[in-house]
């Protein structure tokens, strides 16, 4: 059975850079096809698509975020990391990782992503 589970601050102050940290156990983040996803919820709202770090390594992230992000991985650790730069209080949200057994594509839908972190809640404040 594979697990994930988010670790990090709970709480950022504005300007300062967000940092997760996402553990895999149960399967290796190397193993062919699988896509090791971030996403968000902010309160009252839907949730949004971060980026991910697919099994061979390569990245890719939302338009809206791709300047402030950054998810890279150790695979000695079977870990994956977030990054979120010059954080907002618009970036309080509940952070998930998640793995998608295709490539994601968001405007699809969640229904690829077959195993989810319990989240983990993140406030930007002073």
């Amino acid at each position: 059975q594979v697990q994930l589970q988010e670790s990090g601050p709970g709480l950022v102050k504005p300007s300062q850079t967000l940092s997760l940290t996402c553990t895999v156990s149960g399967g290796s983040i190397t193993t062919n096809h699988y896509y090791w996803s971030w996403i968000r919820q902010p309160p009252g709202k839907g949730p949004e698509w971060i980026g991910y770090i697919a099994y061979s390594g390569s990245t890719d992230y939302s338009p809206s975020l791709e300047s402030r992000t950054s998810i890279s991985r150790d695979t000695s650790k079977n870990q994956f990391t977030l990054q979120l730069s010059s954080v907002t209080p618009e970036d309080t949200a509940r952070y998930y990782c998640a793995r998608a057994n295709q490539l994601p594509i968001p405007v699809l839908g969640w229904g690829n992503y077959d195993y989810w972190g319990q989240g983990t809640q993140v406030t930007v404040s002073s």
